[in-house]
C-alpha cells in the first residue's frame, strides 16, 4: 500500500473543502424552506452581500435574516411554501480559505393549484465563500434570474470556473 505523497494530501485538502462549500449550498436551500431563518442567516459571513435582482441588494447578517422574514411573510409564512432545487454546484478554489462557487436554482412554489405552472425563478447563484474559524460561510450571494425575467447583477459574468491568473 502506498503512501499519499504531498500534492495528493493537498488535492484531498481541496476536496474536503469543496465538498464542505456543496453542503453549506444545499443546506441554505433546506434552511430557506424550513423557514429556519437564524440557522440561515449564520450560514453567511457578518459583512456578506446578497445580489438579488428585484428584491435589491442586502448588506449584513441581520439585514439578510430579515429580508428573508418578510419573503417568508409574503409565501404565506408555512415551511415549505418554496422549494429550492439546486443542481451542477461547481466550486473553484482561489486561495486559502477562499472559494467560488456557481449553482443552479430551480425555484417553486407549493401553494400553487395543482394545475398552474409552479415554476417561480429559474436562476444561478454566483457566490464567493470564505472560511472563518474553520467553517465555510457565504460571503456574497449574487443570484442571476433567467427565467420568466431576466435580472443580471453588474458584473456578472459568463465565464465560469474562472481563469487563473499569472504563470
Amino acid at each position: 500500500m502506498s503512501e499519499f505523497t504531498p500534492e495528493e494530501i493537498r488535492r484531498l485538502r481541496e476536496l474536503l473543502d469543496i465538498e464542505e462549500i456543496r453542503k453549506l449550498g444545499l443546506l441554505y436551500s433546506q434552511l430557506q424552506d424550513h423557514g429556519q431563518l437564524d440557522r440561515l442567516a449564520a450560514l453567511f459571513t457578518a459583512d456578506a452581500v446578497c445580489e438579488f435582482g428585484p428584491y435589491g441588494v442586502w448588506h449584513g447578517r441581520e439585514t439578510i435574516r430579515a429580508n428573508y422574514a418578510r419573503v417568508q411573510i409574503d409565501l404565506g409564512g408555512q415551511a415549505f411554501a418554496a422549494l429550492h432545487a439546486n443542481a451542477h454546484h461547481w466550486v473553484e478554489m482561489t486561495g486559502p480559505g477562499q472559494a467560488v462557487g456557481r449553482r443552479y436554482l430551480l425555484d417553486m412554489l407549493t401553494t400553487r393549484a395543482a394545475g398552474e405552472n409552479p415554476l417561480l425563478w429559474l436562476g444561478l447563484y454566483d457566490e464567493a465563500y470564505l472560511k472563518e474559524d474553520g467553517v465555510w460561510r457565504i460571503a456574497r450571494c449574487s443570484l442571476q434570474f433567467l427565467w420568466p425575467e431576466r435580472h443580471l447583477s453588474p458584473g456578472f459574468s459568463l465565464e465560469f470556473p474562472p481563469r487563473a491568473t499569472g504563470g
